[in-house]
């Protein structure tokens, strides 16, 4: 029998917990950078050294902090149900917990690109990417990242896979950023849609949306023992 599909999207609630800093919470990293200096492409044409070494510190992070239970608990849930995730993520957490269908609309910390042909991305061989390190035409690496101004080229597929889920499943994100927060709107009429955030959040504009108010660890195991007949949410 086929399985039923879940599609989930999750932001930065979910990385947070494996001690990523979010950019939007008190103490994140809005607070230490600002926007513009580090997460724009004029940026990156105004001081190349500042931005890289804004990535490198949050690559170097990434490579000591663990998945945690959301991550896990959405791994296991692929025994069951074809789950596909959309995350605004660029760790590679989900990827790392086992979870085998993750799509990145913002990009992927631990790769790197062209600056002439964007096409052609690597890789990076440990967490450190330096001035002077070039693609095979000769041009400065950058990050992989889908930065502030940038379109965000994985949107379409994103809607596409959205429209495709028996239940849509949204964890650790405000619903704020667009256009990420817009996929919820190509959700077919109908389906299952559970958001599992710890804040106060506003989703009048979806229909029908059931909320899980607790952290991404304990709400996403709730939300996989309900969907496996393990056990219902109060």
């Amino acid at each position: 029998m086929k399985k039923k599909r879940i599609v989930v999207l999750t932001g930065a609630g979910v990385s947070a917990e494996s001690g990523i800093k979010t950019f939007r919470d008190s103490g994140g990293l809005w607070e230490e950078y600002d926007i513009m200096d580090v997460a724009t492409f004029e940026a990156w044409e105004r001081n190349q050294e500042l931005v890289l070494d804004f990535y490198n510190q949050r690559r170097k992070q990434l490579y000591e902090v663990e998945p945690n239970a959301a991550h896990y608990a959405l791994a296991e849930l692929e025994k069951d149900f074809d789950v596909r995730i959309i995350t605004q993520n660029v760790d590679d957490l989900h990827e790392r917990a086992g979870s085998t269908h993750v799509m990145h609309l913002h990009g992927e910390l631990k790769k790197v690109r062209s600056t002439v042909d964007e096409s052609l991305v690597y890789d990076l061989d440990g967490w450190e990417l330096k001035l002077g390190d070039k693609c095979e035409k000769g041009s400065q690496l950058r990050p992989h990242i889908v930065w502030f101004g940038e379109p965000v080229d994985m949107i379409p597929a994103a809607a596409d896979l959205s429209s495709t889920a028996d239940i849509y499943v949204i964890i650790g994100t405000s619903l704020n950023v667009y256009p990420a927060a817009g996929l919820v709107h190509y959700v077919r009429p109908g389906t299952p849609i559970y958001l599992i955030d710890p804040n106060e959040l506003s989703v009048g504009h979806i229909h029908g949306v059931r909320i899980i108010k607790e952290k991404a660890s304990t709400g996403t195991k709730k939300l996989v023992d309900e969907l496996t007949g393990k056990k219902s949410i109060p």
